[in-house]
């Protein structure tokens, strides 16, 4: 309602013109303006509404603030597992070397047919002590990662330890070449031997380990001491293979994604205690020419048929602490691992031709017949391809076969190689293994796990048992000239061969006997990955050892951080990353806008009450005055 007077209003004479705004509000809020009172800007009522304009306004940018930064973190909190991952996956920058900042290592693999560098950088540690440090593979200025290999062996200086370090300094020239001079002296080396060195006798090992610590000092300043160069067993590289594939993946990182598969573990050493929830890890299956190996972690505590099986069990499992402080447990792992001799590919398919080649010699002698002695009279293999022919020559006698293409026999046929025992926890060979919770597990197939599924099948990736079971047979009943065409018409990997594909039946039937009868996964386990790399990377049990043996670092850093943390002014505090503290703020101000309004109220209302009394006794003609005295 807008009432508005003239200059004289009838009755009053003199009267002043005013303006009335009048809105259905409480009636304290109400205000007019009025010329006479217009130099008086700062009367009470209208100071009262530009403090409460200026704190609604307050309220509103704290308000929206609040919104932006909410918006922001969502988006932050949504994207981090995507950018994480996209990070390593585009990891293929040249590695910034003038960044001081960037630390450096060096792994040599002292193989058996050779021996490989690997450098490996990563930046100063955040100070997070549940983070791990982020290591990389460097990249040179043509982002090529830097790696360089040498043959012989190590093991061939076994005679003449004295000429292993003029041996290992190409590779080590190679590593001070991309290794900033600055940084030699804080970049750890390790020498880290395998399967070539293992085999030699231990005096001969001591003898090229005592000449590398001997001689590496003197022409190089990498941090180099007696522990950086030793021969590792088989459950040493088992391990630091799957450290580096969990890695890879980040299945260390303690983050909180709604999508993550999660596992309930119970930390070694503190069974007592209560079950830790975390990010579930990966296990690995490798199978190669020679051997298989199997790792994966065992989250609940385990228990043993025998005293005899908890004795193997001790040199089976491996209980590690990646964490940079060896009280906290949150990175602590029991992991098992199993290397079986003889059952790789190549040495499955020698033993089962050796028992080929001994029982048809044993049946003929026995039978007086003549199978597998001339091409005419073949042994009959069901696994190789349909129609192939093939040799088995041993002793100066040979035996022809020709495959059958019986996939399914095939299986049957090399079943008791799996060397299984009626012993409860058992596998391959009979050996110890851990139950394995196959609803919630994951495994990573490499190596043969992944050519028998890819190179010719075309299957690589998700393993599915019936559908790989299918193709096999089918594969295994085609006629070998029909393979053949399909192999000069480039139908197959392109590093897929005629060797591939002439014992591609058997070694297909031997990796689905092997996965599913010897460590006893059910044929419809959905979980099993086959690939060669992860992330379109090669992952090397040499970025496990870097992480294992440089998990102390990061204690350096957090402490420096804590002491920077701890003379830190508070001014130093970002409110827009503590956004609890931010959101502590916002609502003590906003208590305090509506306490300050409450008490503007009762002032109103003591002041209308006030004025009304006046005027009451103004009407009786009293002077005002004299109001409160005669109440």
């Amino acid at each position: 309602m807008l009432p508005v007077d003239g200059p004289s209003a009838p009755g009053v004479p003199g009267r002043p013109s005013r303006i009335g705004i009048s809105c259905l509000f409480p009636a304290s809020w109400h205000f007019s303006i009025s010329p006479v009172g217009c130099p008086r800007i700062l009367n009470t009522n209208l100071r009262q509404i530009i403090v409460i304009s200026v704190l609604a306004a307050a309220v509103s940018l704290l308000y929206f603030s609040v919104v932006i930064i909410r918006n922001k973190y969502g988006r932050l909190t949504r994207d981090k597992k995507f950018q994480r991952y996209l990070a390593r996956v585009t990891d293929i920058e040249a590695t910034d070397t003038n960044n001081p900042s960037v630390n450096y290592g060096i792994v040599v693999d002292c193989g058996s047919s050779g021996s490989r560098v690997f450098v490996y950088c990563w930046p100063r540690h955040n100070g997070n002590p549940r983070d791990l440090l982020d290591i990389r593979q460097m990249r040179d200025k043509n982002r090529k990662p830097v790696v360089m290999k040498i043959k012989p062996g190590i093991s061939e200086f076994a005679t003449s330890p004295e000429k292993v370090s003029d041996y290992i300094s190409p590779l080590l020239n190679f590593a001070a070449e991309h290794v900033p001079r600055a940084k030699h002296k804080e970049t750890p080396l390790y020498v880290l031997c395998t399967a070539g060195m293992r085999i030699l006798p231990e005096s001969q090992q001591k003898a090229i380990l005592e000449d590398l610590l001997t001689d590496i000092p003197v022409h190089f300043d990498f941090l180099f001491s007696d522990s950086h160069a030793e021969v590792i067993s088989g459950k040493q590289e088992g391990v630091y293979a799957w450290i580096g594939i969990n890695f890879v993946l980040g299945r260390f990182e303690h983050i909180e994604d709604d999508d993550e598969a999660v596992v309930e573990v119970n930390i070694p050493g503190s069974e007592s205690s209560e079950a830790i929830v975390r990010k579930r890890t990966a296990g690995i299956l490798d199978m190669g020419g020679v051997s298989t190996q199997i790792a994966y972690e065992v989250p609940k505590t385990v228990s043993f048929a025998s005293s005899q099986q908890e004795e193997v069990a001790k040199n089976l499992l491996a209980e590690f602490n990646l964490g940079c402080d060896v009280h906290q447990t949150e990175h602590v792992y029991r992991v098992y691992v199993a290397t079986f001799l003889g059952f790789g590919g190549n040495a499955a398919r020698q033993r089962y031709e050796d028992r080929i080649f001994a029982n048809t010699i044993q049946k003929n002698r026995l039978l007086g017949k003549q199978t597998g002695l001339t091409p005419d009279m073949p042994y009959l293999d069901p696994c190789l391809p349909l129609d192939i022919k093939d040799e088995i020559q041993q002793n100066g006698q040979t035996i022809y076969l020709r495959g059958t293409g019986d996939f399914d026999l095939c299986r049957e046929t090399i079943q008791p190689f799996m060397n299984k025992t009626n012993e409860t926890q058992t596998s391959l060979n009979g050996v110890y293994q851990p139950p394995i919770h196959f609803q919630n597990s994951e495994f990573y197939g490499f190596s043969e796990f992944y050519y028998c599924t890819e190179d010719v099948l075309r299957m690589g990736g998700d393993y599915n048992a019936a559908k790989f079971t299918k193709a096999a047979k089918d594969y295994c009943a085609t006629k070998w000239s029909i393979l053949r065409e399909r192999f000069d018409r480039g139908l197959y990997a392109s590093h897929a061969d005629l060797h591939r594909l002439k014992y591609q039946c058997f070694k297909s039937a031997w990796m689905f006997e092997v996965f599913h009868r010897g460590f006893s996964f059910p044929v419809n386990y959905k979980s099993l990955k086959t690939a060669l790399q992860v992330y379109d990377k090669e992952v090397q049990w040499t970025l496990g050892a870097i992480l294992y043996r440089t998990r102390f670092l990061p204690l350096r850093d957090i402490q420096q951080e804590a002491f920077r943390a701890s003379h830190t002014h508070w001014r130093g505090v970002s409110f827009v990353y503590n956004h609890y503290l931010f959101s502590g703020c916002f609502l003590v101000v906003l208590l305090a806008i509506l306490l300050y309004l409450l008490r503007l109220r009762r002032i109103h209302r003591r002041t209308l009450r006030s004025s009304s009394a006046a005027a009451l006794w103004m009407e009786e003609g009293l002077p005002a005055q004299n109001a409160a005295g005669t109440l």
